[in-house]
């Protein structure tokens, strides 16, 4: 049962076979300010050998985790072993400077490249337009602007295939209608708390793309609960989101079932999702996610938690409050 759980899937019309479960590497960039918390050169380089010498061979990262710093310590490791080793898969992702928030066609150029140089590759399986909710549709799309930059570069031969892993489910679908992408990401949009991002794994899907659903435990609550770490999207919970993981972490308590083993499988079992990106920032976390992955959980269990409330209004709309398309609505 364990095996066909973490049995390689295709990454949508792709033609890759990737594990079901990537592992996230923006804790690794050590990023206090996003998750309250740094991690240490050490731990990161023991967390990407670990997941490279494991069944769950697929990184993510991107230029912006760290500003850079998640994606040299990925290169180190993989200098390290003598190059990304024979089926492990790693994307990446490109989008503005963070220091300035320009988001230029130039900016995605020098970062893209700035990402290759750190990671140590000659190409990457996939790269995705990050964060474009910092830019408008038309900038993005301009010629010379950041999709023309990374259609270049994978006619160049160093991205395979491209993707899009914005924050709004309504820009991601605008992304997606274009019929640019072959993969699509979404982040905190599609857990055991809100089922935000579903409209966007629609729409992606319908084109033949590979949806990859990240932070299954939304940033950390859904795993630590929420006495532990109670933090949503990067951000202090609400006091009813806080209400509501107490009510999941009774139902999972009573069936014996681990809160974590719940949000994580809440992503893996749908069927529209190919891919669940789970962030580590410790080598014991990749057993313990193979272990929530492949925990037993009852129907029961499922039809319980499918009576709670979810929350409709998108997550993390404070925390992008200076952003141009907001400046718009």
């Amino acid at each position: 049962m364990a095996g066909d759980q973490l049995a390689r899937v295709p990454l949508g019309s792709t033609g890759m076979m990737v594990p079901p479960i990537a592992i996230g590497c923006a804790q690794i960039g050590d990023m206090p300010e996003a998750f309250a918390y740094g991690v240490s050169e050490e731990d990161a380089f023991a967390t990407v050998r670990a997941a490279l010498a494991s069944p769950l061979d697929y990184i993510d990262t991107a230029a912006l985790y760290g500003d850079g710093e998640s994606e040299r310590r990925i290169g180190i490791v993989l200098r390290e072993l003598g190059g990304l080793p024979k089926n492990a898969i790693i994307q990446t992702k490109q989008g503005r400077d963070p220091q300035t928030n320009d988001y230029s066609g130039e900016t995605v150029k020098r970062r893209f490249e700035r990402s290759l140089e750190s990671l140590g590759v000659g190409k990457v399986h996939v790269c995705y337009l990050h964060d474009a909710e910092w830019t408008s549709f038309e900038e993005a799309m301009a010629p010379g602007g950041p999709i023309s930059v990374l259609k270049s570069f994978q006619e160049q031969g160093a991205i395979d295939f491209l993707g899009v892993a914005s924050g709004p489910v309504s820009l991601e679908i605008q992304y997606v209608e274009t019929g640019i992408f072959d993969c699509l990401i979404t982040h905190n949009r599609y857990t055991l708390l809100n089922r935000n991002g579903l409209p966007a794994h629609v729409a992606a899907k319908k084109r033949g793309m590979a949806v990859l659903n990240a932070a299954p435990y939304g940033s950390g609550m859904l795993a630590k609960g929420p006495d532990a770490y109670a933090r949503y999207a990067y951000q202090q919970a609400s006091d009813e989101m806080i209400a509501i993981t107490r009510q999941i972490q009774d139902i999972c308590g009573r069936h014996g079932v681990p809160l974590a083993a719940a949000a994580l499988q809440f992503s893996m079992r749908d069927p529209l999702i190919d891919v669940t990106i789970v962030g580590m920032s410790k080598p014991e976390r990749l057993q313990q996610t193979i272990d929530l992955a492949t925990h037993p959980i009852s129907d029961s269990v499922w039809e319980e938690l499918a009576t709670l409330p979810s929350f409709d209004e998108d997550p993390e709309l404070s925390r992008f409050k200076d952003a141009p398309w907001l400046k718009s609505t």
